[in-house]
């Protein structure tokens, strides 16, 4: 540009120069081209130094945009389960309610083929099962106090001689006591791990669910008490409950599993306390670790076995088509009982990573390692592989395929083979 400026105001003094009759004229013409030229260029030099401000101002601009939308989507994410309204796409279990007047009604369910081997002695494992048929009820009261229940039919079939059971799951009143700030008292899912509040089949991968969560958790568990939860801090959310304890006992080898009453007629000489801390700053990403404490396991009947500490963490992250899960659960029990045979501890982890194609592909593989006695040094840990694929025909409404590969201890069932399902929620 300068150069272009030069040529042009060169090429008008020399059409003046020619013009002009005086040569003494010449040099005070230069000079006044020269001053001509300097203004032109120090307009130009103000010139682009205002269009880098103004580039400098958009980008600042968009930084203070993505920022605002990076906190609004934090800020949404932290609000969604903490809400007025309890039936958010985070309380999965009370998603998607068809709205009758003041009253709610959702449910899911799942069909389930196994086609299993077992290795330690060729036997075959072939069935079919609708595991579950489920339903929601929820009523709100007015905006600040409302009432939410689930109920369960297992294995299609209950009563005398039936292998399903009819179980309430769920049935607490919940209060908003502040902006962000609820309790509930019943019966209610207790806040560890990944599944054991959010187990409808669209939402996880593989037929069944993980063995680690199933048997050192134990999912899917209840308890009746009190709980505390909300959010601070626009990205954390809390959990703090007091509610009912497992019983278990020497003839089921005090595993956890064995140990949940289901508020039924249960036991209620030792209760337990539960607290969990999750943070959700990033969008897609969950951090989350819990403790619970029960004084005594066995709800007095054993002296030789005492209380029992439970912890757990995970996390859950989803960015665009990749996705992961990944758990660590331990128990610590107290006692020479859990001592003798190992018992005193039940641990297992495992990682989960996947990729979603589109709204309707997704694939998988799992790594999974649990033991129940994994005090003692003899081998009791189980470790199983798990791949497949899931098909969404419908946000809520899946097919799944996968296969297992089980390693389990000498003596134990080994079950490898296929897995087929369909599940639902609404």
């Amino acid at each position: 540009m300068r150069t272009f400026l030069m040529i042009a105001l060169l090429t008008a003094s020399t059409a003046t120069l020619a013009a002009g009759p005086q040569t003494e004229d010449l040099q005070s013409v230069i000079e006044a081209q020269q001053q001509q030229i300097d203004l032109l260029l120090k307009q130009l030099d103000e010139t682009r130094e205002v269009v880098l401000e103004l580039k400098e101002q958009v980008d600042a601009n968009s930084q203070v945009a993505s920022e605002a939308n990076e906190k609004a989507e934090i800020l949404a994410d932290s609000m969604e389960t903490q809400s007025a309204s309890p039936y958010t796409t985070t309380d999965k279990q009370f998603a998607g309610y068809t709205r009758a007047g003041q009253s709610y009604f959702g449910g899911y369910g799942e069909l389930h083929v196994n086609m299993l081997e077992n290795q330690a002695n060729g036997g075959d494992f072939n069935e079919i099962d609708f595991h579950r048929f489920v339903l929601y009820f929820a009523h709100d009261f007015n905006e600040r106090t409302r009432f939410m229940s689930e109920l369960e039919i297992e294995h299609a079939l209950s009563g005398d001689g039936q292998p399903g059971e009819v179980e309430l799951e769920q049935a607490y009143v919940e209060y908003d006591w502040a902006t962000n700030q609820s309790l509930r008292a019943g019966v209610f899912l207790i806040p560890v791990g990944i599944l054991n509040e959010t187990h409808e089949p669209p939402t996880f991968y593989g037929v069944e669910r993980n063995p680690v969560e199933k048997n050192i958790i134990p999912t899917t568990w209840w308890e009746a008490g009190l709980q505390a939860h909300g959010g601070f801090a626009d990205a954390w959310r809390y959990d703090a409950a007091i509610h009912s304890g497992l019983y278990t006992t020497a003839d089921d080898n005090y595993t956890v599993r064995a140990g949940r009453q289901k508020v039924a007629k249960a036991k209620f000489d030792s209760g337990a306390a539960t607290g969990r801390i999750r943070w959700l700053g990033v969008p897609g990403l969950e951090l989350s670790a819990s403790i619970q404490y029960q004084d005594d396991i066995t709800q007095e009947t054993d002296p030789t076995a005492g209380s029992a500490w439970l912890y757990t963490g995970h996390v859950s992250w989803r960015h665009k088509a990749f996705g992961l899960r990944a758990l660590y659960a331990g128990w610590s029990l107290d006692g020479e009982g859990p001592e003798a045979i190992g018992a005193d501890r039940q641990n297992g982890w495992y990682i989960e990573p996947s990729w979603r194609f589109n709204d309707k592909w997704g694939v998988f593989a799992r790594y999974n390692r649990w033991d129940n006695k994994a005090g003692n040094s003899d081998d009791t840990e189980y470790s199983q592989w798990d791949i497949g694929v899931n098909y969404w025909l419908h946000p809520n409404v899946v097919f799944k395929l996968d296969y297992q590969d089980q390693d389990a201890p000498d003596g134990k069932k080994e079950l490898d083979g296929w897995n087929l399902g369909v599940g639902y929620q609404f």
